[in-house]
Parts: structure tokens; C-alpha cells; sequence
């Protein structure tokens, strides 16, 4: 048996990634070798998991990738663990169709316990019919009890547990309000804390938790049965040399893209800022991250950016995901409208001028394939004189996008972030 549950809520802006990454830390603390995963397709959280439990955290998504894959994934990260702890996505039941790749969808594949998480700043007793919702409206799930937050007193949180009382639901203790404990101000909705400035905060985040939820009462209720997992037979290593961008710039990974492209061949990182030359590679990753923050930089190391724009001319193979296609264009336009030169091996501009959020799970259809991703971006593209060549873009809902993904020479570039921790997107694009 192993102590595990989804840490969820009715909507976003409830609190519950401040108090997952208390618990983890907490957890942590208390001697245990803690697990973490995301519901969805953030690749931010995960980082901030990572720094709080101590190991890698895992995406875990329905739409992007297999039930299957999700089943096996969860199990081979989790086997080892003596807690594990999920983070959900927006409210519980939000998916991009219906609760297609929704947190309890998540909760169901893998028959993990649910904590959700309430936002109590405004009400009192009327939280029990949310909660008596949440708790019959599908009932192939679990909710195994609640956290409240944004509670003022003890006084406040009586009126939370007796609604728990009424509805059946254990009530687990409440969180008051703490600005000290306020996560780190976010860049475009996506937090970017430095691991050494929220070592205190989350320190402080678990301190404040543990005073008034009973973490060990979580632990003794949320206990079921792990996947089993069973290791693959060991494939051999291919021999493909793989840099992969890497630094203040770029860094908005999935952790099994990467394990997909180690079983590719070696993998060499590098820093398009800091470095002055490519390492020997056949195919480089530009991931995404956060290119506009660090324009002079990237503008001023002429020696990489004329590196990689050889690279790419004599046939190198890239794969360039939202800011790395950004970095590709012939400049990358600030929110003032200054330019900044950057590889110029793709006829565009990418600019922040006239910002406009663009997201949303994503389908992509290429001859008898279809790969998934994500697009989440402000920027847009401007005098794009590049061409898609027979690919086509899809929403979760099926509706045909004119978002780009560009092919040229050997380079494929696009505003998506590719999920192919399961379908390895290399295979599909260069190795036909």
C-alpha cells in the first residue's frame, strides 16, 4: 500500500499549488521520500516540485499521451516512493473535452484518493453543497477529505467542519492567510523563482501548513494500492549526438521528452547565452522558456546564434518549441518595438508588442500521424514568410488552427510544445 492522493480544486485560484508544494516539503521533512506529479501539460510546476520533494516531478496527461503510458509512467516513479502527491489542473473535473484529461480523470485511471482544496475567504456554512457536489457528482472517484483556505479563524473553520460533518466529507484542517508565504511573482502567468530565493519560502509555506492541517491524519486515510509496473526489456542505446539548450532562457521541459531523446544516443547540454560554441551534435532541442527576458544577451553572443544558423543551413536537424522558434527568427521584438537580432535562419519576426494570450491543447496531424502538445504563448509572429508543408493543427475540440509548424531544411519549428515521452516526436519527423 502507498500513502497517496491528488491535491485538487473546485477552480483555479484556490490555493492548491501553494499547499502542494507545503505538503511536499512537509512530507520531505518528515523523512519520507516523496514523489511528485502534475496533472496537464505545466511544465513550471513540475520545477517547483522538484525543488520541494527533492526528486524529478512528472507530468501526467490524458490527452497527450495514452491512458496507458499515464498507468505506466505513474508506476514506474511511484514504485519506489513511500508517498506520492499529484497535483491537479484547474478545477477537478476540467478537461478539454468535458473531463477529457481532467485531474479526476487522472484520479479514477489510477484510483488515487482526492484532498480538495476550498477557497473559504468569502463563505462559511454554504461550502456544504459544493462540497456534496463534488462529492456525488461522479462517483467513480474519491473525495477523501478537504483543506480550506483563506480561512480567518478557528472560529471561521467551524463552519467548515461542521459542512463536512453534514456531507460526509472529513474535514483535515484549514490554511489561514500569510503573505509571507505568497509564491513569487509570475512572468506571463508562469512562475520563474530561483530555486536559492524559495528555499525560504517554502520552508515557511510547510511550517504554516503543518500548524493547522493534519498532515499524518492525510497520510493515514490516503492509502491504496500502486500500479504495478514492470520494466521493459532494455533497448539498445542509439548512437545520435543531442544538444539540448539549456539555461536562463530555454529550460520548459518535459522530463520524458528528455528520457525519450537519452534513449536516442548522448546528451549534451549547452547555454545559447553563455556559450560561445555549439558542442559536436547531430540534432539539437531549442526548448521553449523565456527568450524576451534576455534579449541583449542572446543578441550579443554572436558567435552561437551564427553557429547554430550554420547548423541548421547545411542540414542540421532541429527541433525549435515556442521560444527556441523565437530565437530562430531574424529578430525578437520587445513590448517597446526594439528589435533585437537573433539566428535569422527562419523569415520572420517574433514580437511581444501587442501581447495576446494563445493556449490550448493541441493535435497535430502529419501524413498517417498524429502527435499532441500544448500551446501557451504571448508573442505572435510577424511577416512570417515560412510555410507549414502539409501539416495540420487541430484544437482538443477538432477544430482546424492556423497556428504554424514550420519545416524547413531539417528544421521543425512551432508556438507547440510536443509531448513524445511516448511517441517519440524524432522518429516521426527525421528518422523516416
Amino acid at each position: 500500500m502507498l500513502a497517496q492522493f491528488l491535491i485538487a480544486a473546485p477552480s483555479s485560484g484556490s490555493g492548491k499549488t501553494t499547499i502542494t508544494q507545503g505538503l511536499l516539503r512537509s512530507l520531505r521533512n518528515k523523512g519520507l521520500s516523496v514523489q511528485a506529479f502534475k496533472c496537464g501539460p505545466d511544465y513550471i510546476d513540475t520545477k517547483h516540485h522538484e525543488w520541494a520533494s527533492g526528486n524529478v516531478s512528472i507530468n501526467l496527461d490524458t490527452f497527450m499521451s495514452s491512458k496507458k503510458h499515464v498507468t505506466d509512467i505513474y508506476g514506474k516513479y511511484s514504485q519506489k516512493a513511500d508517498a506520492t502527491v499529484v497535483e491537479g489542473v484547474m478545477g477537478l473535473f476540467d478537461g478539454a473535452n468535458r473531463m477529457e484529461g481532467s485531474s479526476a480523470q487522472i484520479a479514477e485511471l489510477l484510483n488515487i484518493p482526492i484532498i480538495l482544496v476550498i477557497n473559504a475567504k468569502a463563505t462559511a456554512y454554504s461550502v456544504a453543497p459544493l462540497l456534496y457536489g463534488f462529492k456525488h457528482f461522479y462517483p467513480n472517484i474519491k473525495i477523501a477529505g478537504a483543506i480550506f483556505n483563506f480561512v480567518n479563524s478557528e472560529s471561521h473553520y467551524q463552519f467548515m467542519k461542521d459542512a463536512c460533518d453534514d456531507v460526509g466529507v472529513e474535514a483535515l484542517g484549514y490554511v489561514p492567510r500569510n503573505e509571507n508565504i505568497s509564491l513569487p511573482e509570475r512572468h506571463l502567468g508562469l512562475q520563474i523563482s530561483a530555486k536559492d530565493n524559495y528555499e525560504d519560502i517554502i520552508d515557511a509555506m510547510a511550517a504554516h501548513i503543518e500548524k493547522t492541517v493534519d498532515v499524518d491524519r492525510i497520510l493515514q486515510i490516503c492509502t491504496s494500492k500502486r500500479p504495478k509496473f514492470v520494466s521493459p526489456a532494455s533497448a539498445s542505446k542509439a548512437s545520435l549526438k543531442i544538444g539540448v539548450a539549456k539555461d536562463e532562457a530555454f529550460n520548459f521541459t518535459y522530463h520524458e521528452n528528455l528520457r525519450a531523446l537519452s534513449e536516442l544516443g548522448e546528451i549534451k547540454y549547452f547555454s545559447p547565452i553563455n556559450d560561445k560554441t555549439l558542442p559536436d551534435v547531430d540534432f539539437i532541442y531549442l526548448a521553449g522558456g523565456y527568450p524576451e527576458l534576455y534579449l541583449d544577451k542572446l543578441s550579443e553572443n554572436k558567435s552561437m546564434s551564427l553557429a547554430i544558423k550554420e547548423f541548421a543551413l547545411s542540414g542540421g536537424k532541429i527541433l525549435a518549441e515556442c521560444g527556441g522558434m523565437m530565437y530562430l527568427s531574424r529578430n525578437i521584438i520587445n513590448k517597446e518595438g526594439k528589435k533585437f537580432p537573433m539566428v535569422n535562419f527562419l523569415d520572420q519576426d517574433a514580437s511581444m508588442e501587442n501581447m495576446k494570450l494563445k493556449l490550448g491543447y493541441r493535435k497535430i496531424k502529419l501524413e498517417n500521424e498524429i502527435l499532441y502538445g500544448h500551446e501557451f504563448h504571448y508573442s505572435n509572429l510577424v511577416d512570417s514568410q515560412e510555410e507549414t508543408r502539409g501539416i495540420e493543427v487541430y484544437s482538443a475540440r477538432d477544430k482546424q488552427l492556423d497556428t504554424k509548424v514550420i519545416r524547413k531544411n531539417n528544421v521543425l519549428a512551432s508556438y507547440i510544445h510536443f509531448y513524445w515521452g511516448e511517441k517519440n516526436i524524432y522518429n516521426s519527423f527525421w528518422k523516416k
